[in-house]
């Protein structure tokens, strides 16, 4: 079954209580085989960006078994807000 752009949303705002997140098939024929993810959580706070990256990784470690490629980006609420501003 494929994975869906929802289905990463959904299950990002649930397990990393994330307060936005930005996610789009970057697949070629929208094949659900490659997306790019946006995350914004405050469980981010002090960490690195592998730590960041990790938890994300984590969560959906069920679904990057099905997709080939996978680009992401981690910020705070602090740095979505200061990055929103530019």
């Amino acid at each position: 079954m494929a994975i869906t752009a929802d289905q990463i949303r959904d299950k990002l705002i649930k397990e990393l209580a994330a307060v936005h997140v930005d996610v789009e098939d970057t697949s070629p024929n929208r094949c659900a085989a490659s997306f790019k993810v946006l995350v914004v959580s405050s469980q981010f706070e002090g960490k690195q960006l592998l730590q960041r990256h990790r938890m994300v990784n984590t969560c959906l470690a069920e679904e990057l078994k099905e997709i080939h490629a996978f680009e992401q980006k981690t910020l705070t609420p602090e740095q979505w807000e200061k990055q929103k501003s530019q």
